[in-house]
C-alpha cells in the first residue's frame, strides 16, 4: 500500500479517535440520574466508534503490513477473552460483551471475524462434536449493577450471524428441523454472552441446572 494513502486512513482514524473523546467528555459530564436517555446515547455512540476504529486498524494492518488475518484474529480471540469449552456432551462459547442489535453492522464484523478464527483452532486442537438434533441456549447476562432498561428485545439483536459462524463447525445444520433456539436473560458481574449447544436430549435437565444456578432469568423460547 503506498504512503499517502496510509496516511489518509491514519488521519481518518485519528479524527475518529477524536469524535471518541469527545463522546466519553460528554459521557462524564452527563448526569445519569437526571438524563439518562441523554447518557445511554453517548454511550452507545462512544461504543459503535471504538467498535469503528478498531474494526478500521484491522483492516490497515491487513493491507499495510505482512501480518496474516488469522494470526492477528487468534491474537483478538484471546484479547477479547473469547472462551470455548466442551463438557459433558455440551459445548459452552462465552463472548465478553452482550450481542449488538441488528442495525449495528460494525458492531458484528468486530466480534464475528475473531469468534470465527478461535472456534476454527479451537477445532483444529480439541475433539469437537457434530450436533445434528440440537438446542442452542443464548444466555444473555447484563451487569446487575447497571439499569435494568438496558435489557433488549431478543428479535433486535444479531443472533442470527452468530449462530451462523457457530453452526459451521459444530452442526450439520442451523434450519428450524433439526436446530432449536432458545434464549434467557440473566444477571451477573458483567456484561456477556454464552451460547450453550448440545443434543435436545439434554436440554431439559441442562435448563433446570441453569435456572437453579443464576440469581434471576427471564425465559423466553423460539
Amino acid at each position: 500500500m503506498e504512503r499517502h494513502i496510509i496516511n489518509k486512513r491514519i488521519r481518518e482514524i485519528k479524527g475518529d479517535i477524536s469524535r471518541l473523546n469527545n463522546a466519553l467528555y460528554a459521557m462524564d459530564t452527563t448526569d445519569i440520574q437526571r438524563y439518562p436517555d441523554n447518557y445511554e446515547i453517548l454511550s452507545t455512540d462512544a461504543a459503535l466508534r471504538a467498535e469503528k476504529i478498531t474494526c478500521r486498524l484491522r483492516h490497515l494492518l491487513y493491507a499495510s503490513t505482512n501480518v496474516r488475518k488469522e494470526d492477528y484474529l487468534l491474537s483478538a480471540g484471546a484479547a477479547h477473552g473469547i472462551e470455548i469449552s466442551y463438557e459433558n456432551e455440551i459445548l459452552a462459547i462465552t463472548l465478553p460483551c452482550l450481542l449488538p442489535k441488528r442495525k449495528q453492522r460494525q458492531s458484528t464484523e468486530f466480534l464475528l471475524d475473531p469468534l470465527q478464527f478461535t472456534l476454527s483452532r479451537y477445532a483444529d486442537h480439541n475433539p469437537t462434536p457434530k450436533f445434528s438434533h440440537c438446542v442452542v441456549c443464548f444466555s444473555h447476562i447484563y451487569n446487575r449493577e447497571l439499569p435494568e432498561r438496558r435489557i433488549s428485545d431478543y428479535d433486535n439483536l444479531e443472533l442470527k450471524q452468530i449462530l451462523d459462524v457457530i453452526s459451521s463447525f459444530v452442526m450439520l445444520d442451523d434450519g428450524g428441523l433439526l436446530c432449536d433456539a432458545y434464549n434467557t436473560t440473566e444477571l451477573g458481574d458483567t456484561d456477556c454472552t454464552q451460547v450453550f449447544i448440545m443434543d435436545k436430549g439434554r436440554f431439559r435437565d441442562w435448563l433446570a441446572a441453569r435456572q437453579n444456578s443464576v440469581e434471576s432469568i427471564i425465559d423466553f423460547s423460539e
